[in-house]
């Protein structure tokens, strides 16, 4: 009851981000019912279905994080005075977050159902009534245990990772800049660059030994070297994204620096962590879109899932951004006390403006780069 009044009281910009959660969660779902559907409507085994659900795991983990990111930028679920008088601690507001989690998912999974029924055609009375019956197996009966327990993977899941990644901490040190020897040194300095960077090689390497693609059928799918690969590369690029925007912001403040590149560079290496990591994931998804876009070029690039392929890739190029925009709101509403701050001391708005833009530009000018690199050594070794 509490989640519903606060979820009703909430900004309209918080509402969106909720109702985006629930249809990212929707989209999930309808792939999951759609891989269900496959594997009822085949009358013999077949590892086809196990392939598809493979697939959907993709979405079902960009989703998550997705959910998480909105879990951590709900105003609702902040620590403010006077409410751990009322019972609301810490770790209330960590049960209160997952619940709130947990209604917007499930919201979009019984969404995901209806629709699913009504292209199936078990549902009349509307427009389409039946549309997509061949693709959904119209006439074959789902188990409902199974139906109910693949909508309730997305909740389930998002819920757990929204509880744990806002759970109590004990107590939380806010980060802070100190000075050893006329040089700047973090408290949160990320230290997963070399992890990253070995990672992304070892994922690449791995896929070079897969060999080339002289031919690609409609029934082929991409050998298990690449998937491992790709798998490898994405962690790498996720890793290594904290540590690649700290070393941005060491760069930026380096030689000389004035207020703009200064404010530029501390705001960097304050959000490495934040927005590091939803860079180096989107920077992995535009390269798998760019590689997939180079060895289309010429040949009948095939769907190995049917049209759930086109719908998957856009629901984690979707979650991606979405991620990325939602740690990045974040990021600035952590910044709000040091701007206020910086306006007392009489710093003036274009210049916190100009670090604003500054910022932007140097983190297209890496990982713009980076992700072009990756795609062109991705793609190398599968050109026929």
């Amino acid at each position: 009851m509490l989640s519903l009044r606060l979820a009703r009281g909430a900004h309209a910009l918080v509402q969106l981000r909720r109702l985006l959660v629930a249809a990212a969660s929707g989209g999930v779902g309808f792939l999951l019912l759609c891989t269900l559907a496959d594997a009822a409507a085949r009358s013999e085994p077949s590892p086809e279905p196990v392939a598809r659900l493979l697939w959907c795991l993709l979405p079902l983990a960009a989703t998550v994080q997705f959910a998480v990111a909105v879990a951590r930028t709900d105003p609702t679920t902040r620590p403010r005075p006077g409410l751990s008088a009322v019972g609301l601690g810490p770790a209330r507001l960590t049960v209160l977050a997952a619940v709130s989690t947990a209604v917007s998912c499930t919201l979009g999974s019984a969404l995901a159902l209806l629709v699913f029924l009504h292209l199936r055609g078990d549902l009349t009375g509307l427009p389409f009534d039946g549309a997509a019956g061949p693709l959904l197996a119209a006439g074959q009966p789902l188990p409902l245990g199974a139906v109910l327990t693949l909508l309730a993977l997305v909740p389930f899941a998002a819920s757990a990772a929204a509880a744990l990644a806002l759970r109590p901490r004990g107590t939380k040190r806010e980060e802070s800049f100190e000075f050893e020897g006329g040089e700047p040194r973090s408290e949160a300095t990320p230290a997963g660059l070399p992890w990253g960077v070995a990672l992304t090689a070892a994922g690449l390497t791995l896929r070079s030994y897969t060999g080339p693609v002289a031919t690609v059928d409609a029934g082929t799918h991409a050998p298990a070297g690449v998937m491992a690969g790709w798998a490898l590369t994405v962690l790498g690029l996720a890793v290594a994204g904290p540590g690649i925007v700290y070393v941005c912001g060491i760069a930026v403040q380096s030689l000389r620096p004035g207020a703009v590149r200064l404010l530029a560079g501390r705001a960097l290496m304050a959000d490495a962590v934040r927005i590091g990591r939803p860079l180096g994931l989107l920077c992995a998804v535009s390269s798998a879109v760019v590689a997939v876009t180079v060895l289309a070029q010429g040949a009948n690039w095939p769907r190995p899932f049917g049209e759930l392929t086109g719908l998957g890739a856009t629901l984690v190029l979707a979650c991606t951004v979405a991620t990325l925009l939602t740690s990045a709101l974040e990021a600035r509403h952590a910044r709000a006390v040091i701007r206020s701050g910086l306006r007392g001391l009489g710093a003036r708005c274009s210049t916190l403006r100009a670090s604003a833009v500054l910022r932007t530009v140097v983190l297209l000018a890496v990982f713009a780069p980076l992700t072009w690199v990756v795609a062109q050594l991705a793609t190398m070794p599968l050109r026929p």
